[in-house]
């Protein structure tokens, strides 16, 4: 346990110097947001934080996690995200070409031995995805081909990348959520069940959690510093492959992040009935639609916090059956919580 403690320590302590030392030099470097490209009366604030999450979980990868090919092609997966990410955040690069380094890096995943060979069928047994392979070398190299496997692996991936960059709307709640993600995954890692070591998922679960608690200082409402798509799509991408890592946990990451992901398919939904690009960015995700019905940001920050947190938290003591009955309850509030607002946005219409 010490193990994971000192791996979490040293993400939190140089997380928060890195931040300090950013909000000291980034204005300096020019390194700001630009707030009044979104209609905001604030002064900038230093952007570009997700440049520090990526630094320091690849330094405490090295320092604390074994090398194996599934950890450097984590790596080259993760340098893939936050390099195009961070581009974007300096060039607004193209939505397709993002899109398509975010499908380099989840082959990358792939190639290095990391997906989910099945998924666990609520009404018993499991749903292999793994079945058939076709089987190939490159020298020494031996290389496999599930399709339905890496499919799901790859659709996984970039699910969850751009949900968490869907996510990033309101201050500190991509770190926060993270946060309670991460810690989810460790506690599911280090758990007396698992017939398989691991330890490597756990440290890195701990890291990822540490950071962001440490990011989340500055990063929480009103913030600090803002951490930019860089910091979004990599933790995204973290967190998609991290339910993956070791044995299948997507069903617990689906029940933590799923208020984000099914507030995604429901923006990308009506995007494509407008007959706008489900790429185009607005301000009618679920966090801004919670400040249009008058809670503070705060108040709507904290509200998604408990909502992942409880689902979350469930899904660690919960079977696989008892998880399906959670989405469906999971959806029924989504449900609740949309038709609320568009009586309110209604009722809002008629007093004009």
């Amino acid at each position: 346990m010490m193990h994971f403690v000192f791996s979490a320590l040293f993400a939190f302590v140089s997380t928060a110097i890195l931040v300090r030392a950013a909000l000291h030099f980034f204005p300096k470097w020019g390194l700001m947001d630009k707030p009044k490209q979104y209609g905001l009366k604030r002064k900038p604030i230093p952007y570009y934080g997700g440049v520090i999450l990526f630094i320091v979980f690849v330094g405490a990868t090295l320092l604390f996690v074994r090398l194996d090919t599934h950890v450097i092609g984590l790596l080259i997966g993760g340098a893939l995200i936050a390099l195009i990410s961070f581009l974007d955040d300096l060039f607004d690069i193209n939505p397709w070409i993002r899109l398509f380094v975010q499908l380099m890096a989840a082959l990358t995943i792939v190639i290095s031995g990391i997906g989910i060979s099945s998924i666990s069928n609520p009404f018993g047994g499991d749903i292999v995805l793994d079945r058939f392979g076709i089987k190939f070398s490159f020298g020494d190299l031996m290389f496999q081909i599930t399709l339905l496997a890496d499919l799901f692996t790859i659709i996984w991936i970039v699910l969850i990348v751009n949900t968490m960059n869907f996510l990033d709307g309101l201050n500190g709640l991509v770190s926060g959520v993270s946060f309670i993600a991460a810690v989810t995954f460790f506690a599911l890692s280090i758990g007396e069940h698992n017939v398989i070591d691991q330890t490597t998922v756990a440290t890195l679960a701990s890291i990822v959690a540490a950071s962001c608690l440490a990011f989340w200082l500055f990063d929480f409402h009103p913030a600090k510093i803002l951490m930019g798509d860089t910091g979004s799509m990599f933790l995204g991408f973290l967190i998609a492959v991290f339910a993956i890592y070791s044995g299948g946990k997507v069903a617990t990451a689906f029940l933590v992040l799923g208020f984000p992901i099914l507030d995604a398919f429901w923006v990308i939904t009506r995007r494509i009935v407008q007959g706008r690009s489900p790429m185009q960015g607005d301000l009618k995700h679920l966090h801004h639609r919670l400040l249009e019905v008058g809670l503070t940001e705060r108040k709507a920050l904290l509200l998604i916090y408990a909502l992942c947190a409880f689902f979350g938290g469930s899904a660690i003591f919960l079977g696989t059956t008892q998880k399906l009955f959670l989405m469906i309850a999971m959806g029924v509030i989504m449900v609740i919580m949309a038709t609320i607002i568009v009586f309110y946005g209604l009722k809002k219409l008629n007093k004009l």
